[in-house]
């Protein structure tokens, strides 16, 4: 759950303070009046989400003594620190990792159980990324986030991306087969980019060092490694040099478990073509 800092619930109750003492009684009023969803006011006045540039200018236009914040960069700067806390779409434990996957010229994923999230559709994200009660943010921001960090893939330089994935992540049924047939064909379809390398290890090798859990690496030209580790209660992202060593160890052993290239495209193809395909 992302957790209110003081800073952001204070100035999320001077925004309400305002908006009371202009005589706007609800967040719905002014909502309509700004031209916004009640949630994005909402959330402004949480803390939770400071308000877009967007809102922020309609802020600024119906409440002038906001004009010098909104001028200064105080809402960007007021976004960039409630994101760093855990405010946005992603959790406070995962934001470090987003910030190195967006600067990295290699990436390397071990995906023993789900399909790494950069490589998901929209219908298989969002059953993972299902409501819970305890969670602050909407699953529709949850799956928004998730989404945009799969612009890397795309953009002018892209970086190597190389999944490693159990055969068991094929098989496991997420959100039913159609779902499940449209996440392996883009599976298939975003492994013929040249810089997309997807390799499966097969189910009949049985016990093997991955089966402790999901790992990330991340490598960039000058910078130095990061590496995410993915667990129930403790996930991290770390540089330590030992732990880096620890996880290339283990992912160059996986390595020796895969099938090639273009048996990992054939396996990804007959288990959505004979289990999930519906007619």
């Amino acid at each position: 759950m992302a957790e209110r800092d003081s800073d952001a619930s204070f100035f999320g109750a001077e925004l309400r303070r305002m908006r009371l003492a202009a005589g706007i009684k609800s967040q719905e009023e002014l909502a309509e009046e700004l031209g916004f969803e009640r949630t994005a006011i909402a959330k402004a006045e949480s803390g939770y989400r400071p308000p877009s540039p967007e809102l922020a200018q309609a802020y600024a236009r119906r409440f002038p003594q906001l004009n010098g914040l909104v001028e200064g960069g105080f809402f960007e700067r007021w976004a960039e620190h409630v994101r760093k806390n855990g405010g946005g779409p992603f959790p406070k434990f995962f934001i470090d990792w987003v910030d190195e996957e967006k600067t990295a010229t290699v990436l390397l994923y071990w995906a023993p159980t789900l399909v790494p999230g950069i490589l998901q559709t929209e219908a298989y994200a969002r059953v993972i990324l299902a409501p819970e009660a305890h969670d602050a943010e909407s699953p529709e921001d949850r799956l928004a986030g998730r989404m945009e960090r799969q612009q890397i893939l795309t953009r002018p330089h892209p970086p190597i991306v190389t999944v490693i994935m159990s055969e068991m992540v094929l098989h496991r049924n997420v959100g039913g087969p159609a779902v499940m047939y449209e996440q392996l064909m883009h599976l298939i379809e975003i492994s013929e980019r040249p810089k997309v390398i997807i390799q499966v290890i097969p189910k009949q090798k049985g016990a093997h060092v991955g089966l402790a859990g999901p790992a990330s690496i991340a490598d960039h030209d000058g910078e130095p490694t990061a590496v995410h580790l993915d667990s129930f209660t403790a996930a991290q992202t770390t540089k330590d040099p030992d732990i880096i060593s620890t996880v290339r160890e283990m992912t160059d052993m996986l390595r020796s478990d895969v099938l090639p290239r273009d048996l990992s495209h054939e396996l990804i193809m007959k288990v959505a073509e004979e289990q999930w395909k519906t007619s």
